[in-house]
């Protein structure tokens, strides 16, 4: 198998997922899939990057489809967040707006000759651990509510964050 269909692998798993949720709304087992495919995912990502270095797999297509592939399946999968009744369907697009951007902003570093940024606070796998528990606690029945939407006010300002010490951090390095 090759790193390139390993990343793959993660983003149908991840339109899979939120297709899952989207089509099956008010069923338990999509969001208890969600976490643990998540967990896959993001070992599948660890993974992609592993095999690639390790088995000399290093491909410019790789690094494209890793980038967009990572970008892709957060809004495949967080969009579809938007579908649960009783969650702010407005702030689940602005979380997944900013979390492009953040992504957006690590790789611009790079275009002006600073290296990949990944600093936080909300980053790809704390957005991945949001989500995860959100799931969870719905599919324990926690039913969304003003609890939801100020943790997802928080994402967003985490967001912001991000996205300011991603470039701040890329001009700094640049001196």
């Amino acid at each position: 198998m090759t790193a390139n269909q390993v990343t793959i692998a993660a983003i149908v798993l991840s339109f899979a997922l939120g297709a899952a949720l989207v089509l099956f709304p008010g069923q338990r087992w999509p969001l208890i899939a969600i976490p643990i495919g998540l967990f896959v995912r993001m070992a599948l990502n660890a993974i992609d990057g592993m095999l690639a270095r390790e088995h000399d797999m290093q491909t410019a297509l790789g690094g494209v489809l890793n980038e967009l592939g990572d970008v892709v399946s957060d809004a495949a999968l967080y969009l579809a967040f938007a579908f649960i009744s009783g969650l702010s369907a407005p702030l689940v697009v602005l979380v997944v707006v900013l979390a492009m951007t953040s992504e957006m902003a690590g790789v611009v570093a790079v275009q002006v000759g600073a290296s990949r940024r990944y600093d936080g606070p909300m980053g790809k796998s704390d957005r991945a651990f949001v989500f995860g528990l959100l799931a969870l606690l719905f599919a324990c029945g926690v039913e969304p509510g003003q609890w939801s939407t100020i943790v997802l006010v928080g994402v967003t300002a985490l967001l912001l964050r991000t996205i300011f010490n991603r470039a701040r951090n890329a001009l700094r390095e640049l001196g």
